[in-house]
């Protein structure tokens, strides 16, 4: 599980501080609780996040342990460091929009065609509780020949999970090669 210490203060100078120590700055926040401002050692956050299987992941901060899911991060520009993160608290019954990933899965017919694969989308936003959250959206793609694509729409819907993006948007297709 991954351990991370709360900020005392959320000062620039307290953050540069923790930075300096290998610290990844974060906040903790959901609907009705009030923020928590947090900081966890970047090389555990990042074979954390690597090694989970779900969305959601548990965190311990402090003396609370606290189901979450990473909302948004930002990397330094120049050297590609993850910088800051927002998790967003995984509440049992509070319905909150989520970036549920797309996972793609056998060799497309179009690439012997010379086509090639082009994933448009890799995180599709739901709207769910965290209990009816799938772990992502697995998309066979083996079928798929030359000016073929799997649309939004063509993504199952169930009546706990409902899908905010555009139902003509192609999350996945094989175009031809140029």
């Amino acid at each position: 599980m991954l351990e991370g210490i709360i900020r005392e203060s959320i000062s620039k100078a307290n953050a540069k501080a923790l930075k300096n120590d290998g610290y990844l700055i974060a906040n903790i926040y959901g609907k009705g609780v009030a923020n928590i401002h947090c900081a966890f050692k970047v090389n555990d956050f990042i074979k954390t996040i690597k090694t989970k299987t779900t969305l959601i992941f548990p965190v311990k901060v402090g003396s609370q342990t606290l189901e979450v899911v990473v909302q948004e991060y930002q990397k330094d520009p120049v050297t590609s460091q993850i910088i800051h993160v927002d998790l967003l608290l995984a509440q049992k019954g509070v319905v909150s929009r989520y970036k549920v990933p797309v996972k793609v899965s056998g060799t497309p017919v179009g690439l012997k065609n010379k086509g090639v694969l082009l994933l448009s989308k890799k995180r599709i936003t739901v709207e769910s509780a965290p209990e009816n959250l799938p772990a992502s959206y697995d998309i066979e793609v083996s079928k798929l020949d030359v000016g073929d694509s799997v649309l939004v729409r063509d993504l199952a819907e169930t009546s706990q999970v409902k899908i905010i993006e555009n139902p003509s948007v192609a999350v996945v297709g094989v175009i031809k090669a140029k």
